[in-house]
């Protein structure tokens, strides 16, 4: 059966301490909210249903306002809150929520409401509760989900039943007080439902039910699934981080679920199942996934594991560290064609910023013409903005530092969020100085192990990446992640999207494996992603950090060294490098951009040099 996807209904046709080391065009009148065409596939949908002001000629924003105080209500709240929100912006950007106790929503609101960007002009209306948010939804809201609390996975198997039959997922408590104010149906009540019958685990079998009658079916997308965190601790403590992004989950029909990578030992939340028994479901979900998408598209998976319940954290003991956890996910589901966008977490409004229009992007930086000389030549990627967390969190920080620009710089992201937050990232690129250039992060347009994809889907990948990469006017991936050196094939593949750099990181390795030899391949520079200065914490720090490593490296001249940094900011690089230089004098020191560094490690490379 073929998958449904909203991407793909006719009526609205197509015309993402550091994470890895421990944890414009104005839209405003009587418009359509026509996305832009991305390979053919339009990443927003026509206005139909939601009301328009008359009066003023311009379509409303909608605005509710979380609590968000800590509390279970809360988390309830929310729930409610982000599922409504799915359902109604399904067709257009009308409903944005913002927080009582986190600013970064009114932030971008603001951002983006002011210098003639596409909500500016929007006439803004305050929703008072969430009886005013449901009778905005009208009729377009088809029913109500409850989940039992008894099973915390069963949030997760709600909110995909309430995606795919635009439905809203109520907590029991939720349910008395609401459904029969609102006259809704309910279709489906949880509640008892999952016993363990099937599998030994509650969790499992609530999982198992929900890939038979939902994933096997097509009823889902093929596109997108989320890793969002259950209610096992999380409610209690009204922690509504993978609570407000599920708008985005009910928009996109994606299936949603929480299960540990590990088959080795048995997760904190389910003790007593079977061992390997999340696993085992994992695979089967990505499998059928695969199975699905039938090799027409590759699909990301949002979320990251919950690092308590699947890692070594103080509150559960592990063999199992974060960052290991981390790369054990990202090797199981590369072979499924998936690729991650890992922190996702208190990440607002995805149903509603993905509609913003937006032009293909242009880069301002440019390659230095400079002739190749006897050198130390450093560059600096500000890394791991790859996830939608730290691009709609991290970065905006980061972005307003006074000395951006006085120092040429390499700002990671990764271009396939250009689905989730393209208004932000065109908000990036439109402020950026000609100092700055945006290049992939982990590891491309998405987050996975290139060696693991299976050799019939490379053309896919190359397709997947070379339409992201054009859109954002990227051609260098400097941060490959991977547990041996790039095969052969995976090299053909970048050398196709990503002709003008490639570097890597290989960790977490298997007795054997090495880095890459310099080299150009095909014309594209290959080299290593340095990574002992990545979380410096100040800039002599960093100094001290890059200084042994060019000494480990041979202190050559030409050297060239491409030193990856973890959310700071430019003013720690430009003191870092001039600590540098003034504690090697030996060095003839040079901070250039990745164009200019690729550029002339080529030259050097090409002249027989190792």
């Amino acid at each position: 059966m073929s998958t449904f996807d909203p991407l793909d209904r006719p009526s609205r046709r197509a015309t993402a301490v550091s994470r890895r080391d421990f944890l414009h065009t104005s839209a405003t009148g009587a418009v359509l909210f026509a996305g832009n065409v991305i390979g053919g596939e339009s990443m927003g949908y026509c206005a139909e249903n939601p009301p328009v002001d008359r009066a003023e000629g311009v379509r409303p924003l909608y605005v509710y306002s979380l609590r968000q105080d800590g509390t279970p209500q809360a988390y309830d709240e929310a729930m409610t809150a982000a599922c409504l929100q799915g359902v109604i912006n399904r067709d257009a950007p009308t409903v944005y929520l913002v927080s009582k106790t986190y600013a970064r929503p009114q932030y971008w609101l603001d951002l983006l409401s002011k210098g003639g960007r596409w909500l500016e002009g929007r006439k803004i209306k305050t929703l008072a509760d969430l009886n005013a948010l449901a009778r905005l939804a009208g009729s377009r809201l088809k029913g109500a989900v409850i989940w039992d609390p008894d099973v915390p996975a069963s949030i997760n198997v709600a909110t995909t039943i309430a995606g795919v039959h635009d439905a809203v997922v109520f907590s029991p408590e939720y349910a008395d007080r609401y459904l029969k104010r609102r006259g809704l149906p309910v279709i489906e009540d949880l509640r008892g439902k999952f016993t363990g019958r099937e599998t030994g685990s509650k969790k499992n079998d609530a999982y198992r039910w929900a890939i038979r009658q939902y994933l096997q079916k097509g009823r889902c997308s093929s596109r997108l699934l989320c890793l969002f965190e259950d209610s096992y601790s999380t409610r209690r403590r009204g922690d509504a981080g993978y609570v407000v992004t599920r708008d985005w989950a009910i928009k996109r029909r994606a299936f949603v679920f929480d299960l540990s990578p590990w088959g080795d030992e048995k997760p904190q939340d389910d003790p007593r199942q079977r061992l390997g028994l999340d696993l085992e479901t994992y695979r089967t979900i990505l499998a059928e996934t695969l199975r699905q998408a039938a090799g027409k598209h590759m699909t990301e998976l949002t979320g990251f594991f919950a690092f308590s319940k699947y890692s070594n954290m103080p509150d559960h003991r592990s063999a199992h560290e974060p960052v290991p956890t981390e790369w054990e996910s990202v090797w199981l589901m590369s072979p499924y064609n998936c690729y991650q966008n890992t922190i996702s977490s208190n990440c607002f409004n995805q149903s509603f910023h993905s509609q913003a229009p937006w032009k293909p992007l242009r880069q301002r930086s440019s390659v230095d013409k400079a002739a190749l000389e006897k050198k130390a030549y450093v560059c600096i990627l500000m890394a791991d903005y790859d996830s939608a967390t730290p691009l709609y969190d991290f970065l905006p920080t980061h972005w307003q530092n006074a000395d951006r620009g006085k120092v040429p710089l390499a700002w990671g992201i990764n271009p396939n969020l250009i689905e989730t937050y393209p208004d932000l990232i065109s908000y990036f690129y439109s402020t950026a100085s000609p100092a700055d250039t945006f290049t992939s992060d982990a590891s491309a347009a998405g987050y996975m192990n290139p060696n693991q994809i299976r050799r019939q889907y490379l053309p896919l990948f190359v397709a997947h990446n070379r339409r992201f990469f054009r859109e954002t006017d990227m051609s260098i991936a400097p941060m490959v992640l991977d547990r041996d050196q790039p095969s052969p094939a995976v090299k053909d593949a970048f050398a196709q999207f990503s002709p003008d750099g490639f570097a890597t990181i290989v960790m977490y390795a298997a007795p054997g494996s090495r880095l890459p030899e310099p080299q150009v391949w095909n014309g594209m520079p290959v080299t290593e992603l340095i990574n002992d200065a990545c979380n410096a914490a100040s800039p002599a720090q960093a100094a001290e950090a890059m200084s042994r490593a060019i000494t480990a490296r041979g202190s050559k001249q030409p050297g060239f060294y491409l030193f990856r940094i973890v959310w700071t900011n430019p003013t720690m690089i430009v003191e870092a490098a001039k600590l540098l230089r003034q504690s090697r004098p030996d060095l003839d020191l040079e901070v250039v951009g990745p164009n200019t560094f690729f550029a002339l490690f080529k030259q050097h490379v090409k002249k027989g040099n190792p």
